[in-house]
């Protein structure tokens, strides 16, 4: 069993749905932060969801407001996320986010 802490991150270019990061086989991942930032001097918003292996969509964060030139943690408290599951973003307007998720994934073999 290991333990590795990693990052996932994504420059939000479009405003369709964009995978952030999808928890690897027989892990468990636990999202320890979750950082915004808009980069463009515009105001944004970001919409957070996390789906499960069966497909099931969840709302994280519907249309979280980003001001102009902000970072914003996201997170008060980690989430644990099970093998093959996922979350994306979507931004409002492309171009303007960046999103930074800091896991610790644990190997269950």
């Amino acid at each position: 069993m290991a333990n590795v802490f990693t990052n996932a991150k994504k420059d939000l270019t479009t405003n369709g749905v964009t995978t952030v990061y999808t928890v690897p086989a027989s892990t468990t991942g636990i999202i320890k932060s979750i950082i915004v930032s808009e980069d463009s001097g515009n105001a944004d918003s970001i919409t957070l969801t996390l789906t499960d292996a069966s497909a099931n969509v969840f709302s994280l964060f519907k249309t979280k407001a980003v001001s102009a030139n902000e970072t914003l943690e996201l997170l008060s408290q980690p989430i644990v996320l099970q093998e093959s599951e996922i979350i994306k973003a979507t931004a409002a307007t492309g171009n303007r986010l960046h999103i930074v998720l800091s896991v610790l994934q644990i190997n269950r073999e």
